[in-house]
């Protein structure tokens, strides 16, 4: 036949004509699997279904939508290309052997009679001698069910179609479910063109199942690749892939069929055979609470799973049936979204020096998840050193003893260690702090900042990089990742002094303003504060200004969103031209892209240097400058212009009515403040100026280490301990050309030792660490008002915080962990995540509101928010675990309330 095929006759290669699905079945059949039968009707019927009705202009017409194109959009064009298949006649020389096919379907494999009151009874159901035989008509796309992406639920599925004539008109359907708005709108943002796809179409025999479900032959909650997890129920599976019915959960351990875990659901209902078609029915009460099965059988078609994976070398997403006693497989696909292996969640935060006290504030604020090893292992000698330092010239010389203070890790999680005599100590010495911080002395406060630290640390990283990398020996890059990290947190610790100074000079403006000189109708006092210059905001700038120019190109915009991300972002970093866009154009726009990332590419996400910084990974970046190519957003400029106008309006306004000795204390207090604000910023945005530098030198070493046999890729340097590097480095392994190899080894030495601690780190990672250790409930809630993280303990659909930028939002969330999460951000979303700092600022011009975990009105957070005149709610405490991705929630910058709003019932 020409547009039919047998499933034994497709496998894997052939996707192309029997798309992701079609491909999928064949393996399992030729693999020996229990696979319903059926067969499959190949994409070479599609294509001439779409050719003989003169469909493939006008599809292409509506389906070329722009970047820009909305949610709208694709449902209109959508709806006119279904009408057009919905038009259209399947040619004689399809309908033929399709009528064929179906004709040699026999009859369902059946549980036999079925008690009236039994799973799989209902009209249709145990299908008579001579009936025509109910089959499922499924969708096939050449972009589904592939190993890069698996566009599950992406088009649609017929269920029970019975007799010729019905399944021709499922087909058609099936066919035109290749332009659903949703599989148009995914493809679009995977970057698969609408002239790229086509359908082949399966039609498999339905089973009269007495239960079915899904099999995971890797756990998709933790990520082990060494469970299986079942999910099943009574009646047929669709129900179950859908999430409309309650369905038992069974952990297998996949080498041995144990049963690690199991949890029985109430199942309500069940899917049965209604006629033509499914229905809901309810499940007889004597089976509700009844396991669906048993340890035996949960092994069993666990082996099928563990098979499965096996013979496709990679974790499967399996939908399976039960018959009597008998397993079908319906289909299997990868598993695209799996998480890395997690470890188990700690719950035990004992502290290593008793006679202290731990705090997760200050430089942990900017160290949100657990610390990868080999920055564990330096930053706490490196901020130890850093702090002494400070305190010293804050108190004055030996105020400090060995072990008074330190940046322990507990679970992994950083906090600031402070032995109980120093505290005592250190609390006696402020006024001697208060003066230095005011003189500017050393690194301390504004001017010490602006005259000592900054300078200093420039000359640190450009001392360095004027070395080239690859030349340097393994000890010369070791010294030089040691001197750039002592230099950023001596910075840091500088930046740490003037963070008090602005804080006071705002809030000694804000509580003078609203005692002496606010009426009804002026501004709030940070309005005052807006309009001005500040690193994070000149970074905003200068990327919408080269949007802006990238437009005036003839063709660039289009070439630039017509790119992925991904690709444009490999390409900017390995110095090559992406597949996707003309030399020519690419050549004008990489160098001025590059002088950004050269001027503003170092601002860190997370200080721990296992993550990457803009420089080295655009991504982020090159979203927010895709969103203002497609004109969203609005222009900063203008922002900052009219925002400043405001500002200076209101401040001669508030002046020409204000007596001259009130007017002039009003004075001191603005320009206090307004001149503190936006240093802070500056300050902060360049925490990681060697970051860029000292992240390359990591990397070499890890290259070199990879190529010696040690390690199994460049990144895994940073999943090192310390003295295993040095040793590395001792012992020869990280020479500048031709390292020392470990011969003999089947795999790198420390590949289970990193695989370990990166398992390890997931698991702390879920983890919510204590604001303050040892947990004493007393000194906790007195010391709550200086925590920069609200109570974990709230419940109910209102979330507290601190309210830092006015306005109310009612908009769907979007959850961001990290920089690898940016690319899901959609406009208008609320922005939530634990922390915010000057490298998400980028998000800020998507975001319609920002909500965090740790922060307060004078944090980042808040200042930008403030400047993007965008409700923020900051400090919660808990957002990041209460809220998730998608979910409605009312923002009330106001009231600092978070309002979880419940999904609407269908």
């Amino acid at each position: 036949m020409d547009y039919i095929d047998d499933f034994s006759e497709v496998g894997r290669s052939d996707v192309p004509t029997a798309g992701g699905k079609g491909a999928g079945l064949g393996e399992l059949v030729r693999a020996g699997l229990p696979v319903p039968p059926g067969f499959l009707l190949n994409t070479a019927a599609y294509e001439l279904f779409v050719h003989s009705n003169e469909l493939a202009e006008r599809i292409q017409e509506y389906a070329a939508l722009p970047p820009s194109a909305s949610a709208q959009d694709y449902e209109d064009a959508s709806a006119r290309i279904r009408g057009l298949f919905a038009g259209g006649m399947i040619p004689e020389a399809i309908a033929a052997e399709l009528r064929a096919a179906y004709h040699q379907l026999g009859p369902a494999p059946d549980s036999g009679p079925a008690p009236d009151s039994g799973p799989g009874s209902g009209e249709g159901a145990g299908l008579g001698e001579g009936a025509e035989p109910a089959v499922a008509v499924r969708s096939s796309a050449t972009a589904e069910d592939l190993a890069s992406a698996s566009f599950a639920g992406q088009q649609d599925t017929y269920l029970n179609v019975r007799g010729a004539d019905a399944l021709m008109e499922a087909v058609i359907t099936c066919w035109s479910s290749l332009w659903t708005s949703r599989a148009m709108a995914y493809r679009s943002r995977e970057g698969i063109r609408p002239d790229q796809v086509r359908l082949a179409v399966v039609v498999q025999q339905m089973v009269d199942a007495d239960a079915a479900g899904v099999m995971f032959t890797a756990n998709p909650a933790t990520g082990r690749r060494d469970q299986i997890v079942i999910g099943a129920a009574w009646g047929l599976g669709e129900s179950v892939v859908s999430g409309a019915v309650s369905t038992d959960d069974v952990v297998v351990e996949a080498a041995t069929g144990t049963v690690v875990s199991r949890r029985t659901a109430d199942k309500e209902v069940m899917t049965v055979y209604a006629g033509r078609g499914t229905r809901e029915e309810p499940v007889p009460a004597f089976r509700r609470h009844q396991p669906v099965l048993d340890d035996a059988a949960a092994a069993t078609l666990a082996g099928y799973g563990a098979r499965i994976a096996r013979h496709f070398g990679s974790p499967q997403d399996i939908e399976w049936a039960l018959v009597g006693n008998e397993f079908f497989i319906l289909q299997s696909r990868p598993i695209t979204a799996l998480p890395e292996p997690a470890g188990e969640t700690p719950r035990d935060w004992s502290v290593p020096y008793p006679k202290g006290l731990y705090f997760r504030a200050s430089i942990v604020e900017q160290l949100p998840d657990p610390l990868s090893p080999l920055f564990g292992d330096l930053i706490d000698g490196s901020v130890s050193r850093s702090l002494n330092a400070l305190m010293d010239e804050a108190f004055g010389k030996s105020s400090l003893r060995t072990g008074d203070l330190g940046l322990p890790a507990i679970n992994g999680y950083a906090y600031y260690y402070y032995r109980t005599a120093a505290l005592w100590r250190l609390m006696g010495k402020t006024p001697a702090a208060v003066r230095a911080l005011i003189r500017g002395e050393a690194h301390m406060g504004i001017q010490g900042w602006r005259d000592y630290s900054h300078p200093r640390y420039v000359r640190v990283v450009e001392s360095w990089s004027a070395k080239p990398v690859a030349d340097l020996t393994g000890q010369e890059l070791l010294e030089g990742v040691s001197a750039l990290l002592d230099a950023g947190t001596v910075y840091y610790t500088a930046v740490q002094s003037i963070i008090p100074v602005a804080t006071s000079s705002e809030l000694a403006f804000q509580k003078f303003y609203d005692r002496f000189v606010r009426q009804d109708g002026d501004p709030t006092a940070p309005a005052f504060l807006l309009g001005y210059d500040s690193e994070p905001i000149r970074a905003e700038k200068a990327l919408f200004d080269l949007a802006r120019w990238s437009r005036t190109v003839p063709g660039l915009a289009e070439a630039i969103l017509g790119t992925p991300t991904k690709s444009l972002a490999r390409a900017q970093a390995s110095g090559t031209t992406p597949e996707e866009m003309d030399p020519g154009l690419w050549g004008q726009w990489e160098h001025r892209f590059q002088l950004h990332l050269d001027h503003y590419g170092h601002t860190v996400y997370n200080l721990d240097f296992v993550n990457p910084v803009p420089a080295d990974d655009p991504s982020p970046l090159l979203d927010t400058l895709k969103f203002y190519l497609r004109g969203q957003g609005n222009d900063p400029h203008r922002r900052q212009a009219l925002a400043a106008g405001r500002r200076e309006d209101s401040t001669e306004t508030i002046l020409s009515r204000l007596h001259p000795a009130r007017r002039a204390v009003f004075v001191r207090l603005l320009r206090w403040a307004q001149g503190a604000a936006p240093i802070r910023e500056d300050a902060l945005a360049d925490v990681g100026l060697g970051w860029p530098l000292m992240r390359r030198m990591l990397r070499e070493l890890g290259q070199r280490l990879a190529a010696a046999g040690l390690i199994a890729d460049p990144g895994d340097v940073f999943w090192l301990r310390y003295g295993e590097l040095s040793s590395a480095v001792e012992f020869g392994l990280a020479a500048a050309s031709s390292p020392a190899a470990i011969t003999g080894a089947g795999r790198p030495v420390l590949a289970e030792a990193v695989a370990e601690r990166k398992m390890r780190w997931r698991g702390q990672r879920n983890a919510s660490p204590p604001q303050m250790l040892p947990e004493i409930r007393w000194l906790q809630k007195s010391l709550a008002g200086m925590m920069p993280e609200g109570s974990q303990d709230q419940e109910g659909n209102t979330i507290k915080g601190v309210g830092a930028s006015q306005g109310r939002v009612s908009a769907p969330a979007r959850v961001l962990a990290g920089p690898e999460d940016f690319s899901r951000m959609q406009p208008g979303e609320v922005l939530v995540a634990r922390i915010t700092t000057p490298a998400w600022t980028p998000l800020f011009a998507m975001a319609s509101a920002v909500v965090t975990d740790v922060g307060g009105p004078l944090s980042h957070g808040s200042i930008v928010a403030r400047e993007y005149g965008i409700p923020a709610v900051l400090g919660t405490g808990v957002a990041t675990r209460r809220i998730a991705s998608g979910q409605q929630i009312e923002v009330d910058g106001g009231a600092g309330t978070v309002t979880l709003v419940p999904a609407a019932r269908g």
